[in-house]
């Protein structure tokens, strides 16, 4: 839990207080006499008595008992200055703004180490170090700028860079968007970007809490913690978008299969999110458009109706709409005709909704009105609505704030002149409280991205059956490493995953005597493969279509002679499309389930969907259709449709495999080979650590 001293105390010190507003700790000062705190500030610095008009103590010693710190001093000077504030002044709310810790070298790390150990030893909370503050609606513990309009419903945001906040708020400010309160973490010595979201999260108030969180993250310290109370926010209303920077570089992993090769930090950030319900921003000024979407009522359809009077912009934005899984419906009927009939000649209503540069408000009054009571087919509406400079706006915004208070359906303003009509902008941002959206191709892009982004997965989920008993006396008996093909097939058979009928052999006769067994010839051919080279295809290891007994002799003394080969394997040719699933375990996020289009084409196409388990079959299935080669799936040109539900089906129990096997690191079926009648696995490979 946050400690309350820290949210709400009822008196502050500054130490490092000083009369330069240019300095941390002169402009954290000024910040908080600026703010709404109503309780007794103190400042602190051995060279003054009077610091900005407050009188001046010249060490903590000498204060009285305080609520909370904000320090701006030296970092060596911090432990010794928090030992005294905690343990004789009853401080329990610390801010440390200073650097010079764990980000700079060892002995900053020491620093932090001691510091947080004394603030837990009281039961207090610490924002930072090296970090720009905590604000919210009772004071302004911060020394940056700008400081935003607090709404106790504006947005919760938690950065993990003060610098990248400045800019995110200034970008928010601008375009009229509130805050309740901003959680600069710095290094997180105590508390991190998950703990406030617990705090968050077990504090809710579903009449006062805000309902709108905004995050910035360099790193994921505790994934399942994000998750736990992410999913618990969301479900009671709350609404997240994050930016999780730093996920270009390569995974440290050594990438030894095609899971390794996928399984990239990002890839487990994307999936995390996805379960979670997170909506994942790429920049700044996406996240601050994510989140002024989220502070307007939800859209429930797809279907956007474009009003504007200026031509190029709508179409630019129907083309985003349209490209990203949104649609501007046409609109016609005689409901369409009376409307028209209402606007100046040359107008036209099939969507986008053109009224012309000379539109009015009252002529936009009425296709507001229509499109909310008349077109079925309209689920949201956004008003593009500028000025070339000839007039001004103030009738037009002022129907439009008043038809946003009144309509049932979402209406997004689209201001674009942000110069021509900068009053009546200013107006209808400060004075009647609306935020706009100044770029409409940002606003589609954000809008399709909130509509596309998936609701947060269940806790708890049901998944198909497994032997749990056989797996884990597989599990048990085997060493860390690569299983051999006997274990790792016990594996897949406990698990009910559908596999090949195989022989792995080491002398001809046996081959040969299982090419006999199953009936080798036209209309039953075999493969072989080695077993031993880790990619069995680039060393030749691979032969298809065996249809005769001489042939598998042939085959099997070339295979024998490739490099590091000890064995072959043999079974029975399989048809249908290459499919793919593999899983992998990361230390923070736990295992990973990669699925999509297999074989050779899962390293040209990386065309795969990941989640954090446990996935169900369900949750497969809704992915699937996100692959960007889900129509091969579904059969083109004559090829056979691979079962959706077969395929989700195994996509399930290799998640129920390592749910019972967490030794399980990483896992690859591909090929699983797909048609309506089977989706069986082909090739495996399975890595256990102990």
């Amino acid at each position: 839990m946050i400690a309350k001293e820290l949210l709400n105390p009822r008196s502050i010190a500054v130490v490092g207080a000083s009369a330069d507003i240019h300095k941390p700790g002169g402009h954290v000062l000024l910040n908080l006499k600026n703010s709404n705190f109503k309780g007794a500030i103190y400042a602190v610095n051995p060279k003054e008595n009077e610091v900005q008009g407050i009188k001046c103590t010249h060490k903590v010693e000498d204060l009285p008992q305080v609520d909370c710190a904000i320090l701006a001093i030296a970092a060596k000077y911090c432990p010794a200055t928090v030992d005294v504030l905690a343990k004789e002044k009853g401080c329990k709310g610390f801010i440390i703004l200073s650097a010079g810790f764990a980000e700079e070298n060892a002995e900053g790390a020491a620093f932090e180490r001691h510091i947080a150990d004394t603030i837990n030893s009281v039961g207090g909370s610490l924002i930072g170090p090296n970090c720009t503050g905590f604000l919210n609606t009772n004071y302004c513990g911060a020394f940056d700028a700008p400081i935003p309009p607090l709404d106790p419903h504006g947005v919760d945001f938690i950065t993990g860079s003060g610098a990248t906040a400045v800019f995110i708020k200034e970008y928010g400010i601008t375009n009229g968007l509130k805050f309740n309160s901003v959680w600069a973490v710095g290094n997180c010595a105590q508390t991190g970007i998950e703990d406030v979201l617990e705090h968050l999260d077990t504090t809710f108030d579903p009449e006062k809490s805000s309902r709108v969180i905004m995050l910035y993250m360099e790193k994921i310290s505790n994934p399942q913690k994000l998750l736990k109370h992410s999913r618990s926010l969301i479900n009671k209303g709350c609404r997240i978008a994050a930016i999780k920077s730093g996920g270009s570089a390569a995974g440290s992993r050594a990438a030894s299969s095609h899971t390794g090769a996928l399984a990239t930090n990002d890839a487990a950030v994307d999936a995390l999110f996805q379960k979670a319900g997170i909506v994942r921003c790429q920049n700044r000024e996406e996240l601050t458009t994510v989140c002024a979407i989220f502070m307007h009522p939800e859209v429930k359809g797809k279907n956007m109706a474009v009003i504007t009077h200026a031509g190029g912009p709508a179409v630019m934005l129907t083309d985003v709409l349209s490209n990203n899984g949104m649609d501007v419906p046409h609109i016609e009927g005689p409901k369409a005709d009376e409307l028209l009939k209402k606007l100046f000649p040359g107008s036209s209503v099939g969507n986008p909704i053109d009224f012309l540069a000379t539109g009015t408000a009252e002529q936009l009054g009425y296709i507001i009105d229509a499109c909310e009571n008349d077109f079925d087919n309209i689920d949201c509406m956004c008003v593009i609505f500028g000025s070339p400079g000839l007039f001004q706006n103030w009738e037009v915004y002022k129907l439009l704030d008043e038809k946003m208070k009144t309509c049932k359906k979402p209406i997004f303003p689209i201001i674009p002149s942000i110069i021509n009509v900068r009053e009546e902008l200013d107006d209808f941002i400060k004075n009647k409280n609306r935020i706009n959206f100044p770029e409409e191709c940002v606003f589609g892009n954000a809008l399709c991205k909130v509509y596309n982004s998936s609701k947060p997965q269940p806790e708890h989920v049901e998944l198909p059956a497994v032997d749990v008993a056989r797996i884990r006396r597989t599990i048990d008996r085997c060493q860390s490493g690569y299983l051999e093909i006997a274990d790792y097939n016990e594996l897949l058979d406990a698990a009910g995953i559908s596999r090949k009928k195989s022989v792995e052999v080491d002398k001809k006769d046996d081959a040969l005597a299982f090419a006999k067994e199953v009936g080798c010839g036209k209309d039953t051919p075999l493969v072989m493969k080695v077993v031993g080279p880790l990619h069995k295809s680039d060393v030749g290891g691979v032969t298809l279509g065996v249809k005769d007994l001489d042939t598998v002799g042939r085959e099997f003394d070339r295979l024998m002679a490739i490099k590091d080969t000890y064995a072959v394997e043999m079974y029975p040719m399989l048809d249908g499309t290459d499919v793919y699933i593999g899983a992998i375990k990361d230390e923070k996020f736990g295992h990973q389930i990669f699925f999509g289009l297999g074989g050779i084409f899962i390293e040209v196409l990386k065309d795969v969907q990941s989640a954090l388990a446990p996935i169900t079959a369900d949750e497969a299935k809704v992915m699937l259709t996100k692959l960007r080669g889900y129509k091969i799936l579904q059969g083109v040109r004559g090829q056979e449709a691979v079962n959706i539900d077969l395929y989700a089906d195994q996509i399930a129990r290799v998640s129920a495999l390592v749910q019972a096997a967490p030794e399980i690191v990483e896992m690859d079926l591909n090929p699983l080979l797909g048609n309506p009648r089977y989706v069986t696995a082909v090739d495996a490979r399975i890595r256990i650590e102990k």
